[in-house]
């Protein structure tokens, strides 16, 4: 892994770069089942997101992908929520990092260095996660992971999967929710490509092949027709479960064998497996009978087995603590890289893409890799016409580990200074990694981007106009910015095609259905930097409406205007006090320097401005209404001090974030209520003398209880 970045600017810019591009690729993988990158590629942007947070934690966003799990569910399936969130999991990629997540469940559980630690060990499935919901043992609902808070609901489907039972063999609880992967065997994978070849032969089409199992079964699990799903061989293994109303057993591997007796299938390598050497025993079982297995896997997963010690462990933002998943190394061949390409993104972001003749790596044939910036083409020296060493780890597009031709040969690839697509100069900030183009909205590239990126799933989410279309439009001069859109009518489009008219009146009542929208879609939608989903829900739910949330970034702008250097002021000093005003008076959880100075930097343009009173003539963003649950310390800030006796801090801080309580280190008039053990000291008596409720870690423990 390349040297962590030396400064917080420098972490901070990379940590952006980071989050949009994992967030990408996360929607290509989950929502549109065609990755781009392979797993391997894929998980050394997140290694790389993480080391660089535990070097400078001031510096995560609120958008991080460590806080997030998959992708937003998309398309004609109906989207129904989660009764118990579904989690993604941390990855290991060595022995040590097996053994150091042992020890951290020692640690969190505050065992002995020696203690026993009993685990579960089988097969990470390369497939398609899916949750099926029985009701008194009869199958009721399926819905996929989605983004582990909302799926789609694919019940008709998978019921046409002979693996899965529609009745539990047996006594049932009331509630049960099976949770696994749903995936294709190599072999119908096989006959599926060979099928859907002849029928493209037979009809004249144009063939359409799927590029490796798990896309197949994506693809096949998530049709619109149930009857082409049947005609499509899915299977299903099962692995662990969501709501129940009775947990049947006490341990993970008790009630995985509840699962079989169900008639569910379990992976033939589950095994419950005491302490850390005899899981890597199965791990390299599992990884030198992988190639033999019928269906495509990536790891070993290992699960704590005592289902009390997985409740008291928890989860952090999107994994569980319990669990981990110890993925193989990556699949390896050798190519020439042809030349390398430049696409430029809607911030003018300059990514270039590596054009490779094509490679089979694990069965897969690529073409493409990504090299992320300029550094990482420098780190590698690659050039176009080397032969370079491509890895794969059961996608797609392959990383590039290695430049197998010598340095001597040629000079070395120099990185354009001129945008490819409107020919402006390509211009690289002072900490940053990534070149952008200087060209603005006057760069077709940008403009075209930042309109796809405001009709776009998770922004206003306007059905039937699509990237081409777009594309197409504005090409043809009919939209330039996003209040156009709305401006469109039946005439223009029916006279784009052929009897034309019907498409057309779809397309205009799609959107029309997107003239109210909620805040932070409205605020995602306007393409701002460093203002990702989670970025824009937060200020959403902070200011509730765009009347309030619009006063405070004018007097933020205004703010900003009253503060210039001072001659032979240090520019550093100034920068800090720019930004300490900004973020106050956004004063949003969350919100850092960078993200407060991009907002203020948007509404301080005057064609920014334009742009956006232009659309609210068109659309109403919808005011953000709260849900609340009743909890005795919800909303609270908690402190806890003094030794606790029966759990550790990290327990303790992940039951208060649980309850919807912020945990601070230090005691305040903001303090809501204070947990003391033996022990405490000054924060006790700071509490006491501002009158801050105290209470023991016994009432705290009841506390939590009764929250359930």
């Amino acid at each position: 892994m390349p040297d962590l970045p030396a400064t917080e600017t420098e972490a901070a810019t990379e940590l952006e770069a980071l989050a949009a591009q994992i967030a990408y690729h996360n929607a290509r993988y989950h929502t549109d089942d065609a990755p781009e990158i392979s797993d391997a590629e894929y998980d050394a942007l997140v290694r790389r997101n993480a080391a660089i947070e535990a070097a400078f934690p001031t510096a995560v966003r609120a958008d991080s992908p460590s806080r997030t799990v998959g992708a937003a569910p998309a398309g004609h399936l109906a989207k129904v929520a989660h009764a118990k969130a579904m989690m993604s999991l941390d990855n290991a990629f060595a022995d040590e990092e097996v053994e150091e997540f042992v020890a951290r469940v020692r640690r969190f559980l505050k065992l002995a260095d020696d203690a026993p630690v009993a685990l579960t060990a089988e097969p990470k499935i390369d497939g398609l996660s899916c949750s099926l919901r029985y009701e008194e043992g009869r199958l009721v609902q399926a819905l996929t992971r989605g983004d582990g808070q909302v799926g789609e609901d694919v019940t008709a489907n998978v019921r046409t999967i002979g693996d899965i039972p529609q009745q539990l063999a047996g006594a049932a609880p009331a509630v049960f929710e099976v949770r696994g992967e749903v995936y294709m065997a190599k072999d119908d994978f096989a006959a599926l490509n060979a099928r859907l070849l002849a029928e493209a032969e037979e009809t004249g089409k144009d063939a359409r092949q799927f590029a490796n199992p798990r896309n197949a079964a994506a693809g096949s699990l998530r049709q619109k027709d149930a009857s082409v799903t049947a005609s499509r061989t899915l299977r299903f293994l099962a692995h662990g479960w969501g709501e129940a109303s009775v947990v049947p057993g006490e341990t993970q591997a008790e009630v995985v064998d509840t699962l079989r007796g169900w008639g569910f299938p379990i992976a033939d390598g589950f095994a419950r497996v005491e302490g850390t050497a005899a899981a890597l025993d199965v791990y390299r079982t599992i990884e030198a009978e992988r190639a033999d297995l019928p269906f495509d896997i990536d790891g070993v997963v290992y699960k704590v087995d005592r289902l009390d010690w997985q409740a008291r462990l928890g989860q952090v933002a999107k994994a569980p603590r319990w669990a981990i998943a110890h993925k193989f190394p990556a699949e390896r061949a050798q190519t020439l890289l042809e030349r390398i390409g430049i696409q430029v993104g809607r911030t003018g972001a300059m990514t270039p893409v590596a054009r490779l003749s094509p490679v089979t790596v694990g069965g897969v044939v690529v073409t493409n890799a990504t090299l992320h910036n300029a550094d990482e083409i420098e780190r590698l020296g690659v050039r176009p016409g080397d032969r370079v060493l491509v890895q794969r780890a059961g996608d797609v597009i392959p990383q590039i580990v290695e430049n197998l031709t010598p340095d001597a040969e040629r000079d070395a690839y120099v990185f354009p200074h001129s945008c490819p697509e409107c020919g402006s100069a390509a211009e690289r900030e002072e900490g940053e990694v990534v070149y952008r183009c200087t060209g603005g909205l006057i760069c077709p590239a940008q403009r075209v981007e930042r309109l796809i990126h405001f009709a776009s799933r998770h922004a206003f989410d306007i059905g039937g106009l699509g990237q081409t279309l777009i594309e197409a439009f504005f090409r043809d001069g009919l939209i330039e910015s996003p209040a156009d859109i709305f401006r469109l009518t039946e005439e223009q489009l029916a006279a784009r095609k052929k009897d034309g008219r019907v498409w057309a009146a779809k397309v205009i009542a799609a959107i029309a259905t997107k003239r109210t929208i909620p805040l932070d879609r409205f605020l995602f939608s306007l393409g701002i930097r460093h203002v990702g989903e989670i970025t824009a829900r937060d200020l959403a739910r902070r200011y509730v409406s765009a009347k309030a949330l619009g006063s405070v970034l004018r007097h933020a702008v205004f703010l900003r205007s009253q503060i210039e250097p001072v001659i032979g002021e240090p520019e550093r000093k100034f920068v800090l006090r720019r930004d300490k005003l900004l973020v106050g008076a956004i004063e949003t959880a969350g919100i850092g320097p960078e993200v407060a100075s991009a907002l203020v930097g948007f509404c301080a343009e005057p064609h920014n401005r334009r742009v956006v009173f232009d659309l609210l003539r068109e659309v109403k963003p919808a005011d953000v209404v709260h849900e609340t649950r009743e909890s005795p310390v919800t909303g609270q800030i908690l402190v806890f001090t003094g030794s606790l006796e029966t759990l550790s801090r990290d327990e303790a801080k992940a039951q208060a974030e649980a309850l919807g309580a912020r945990v601070a280190a230090s005691v305040s008039s903001k303090t809501g209520l204070v947990i003391a053990g033996p022990g405490a000291g000054s924060k006790l008596k700071k509490a006491t003398d501002l009158g801050i409720r105290v209470i023991t870690e016994a009432e705290w423990a009841e506390i939590v209880a009764a929250a359930g």
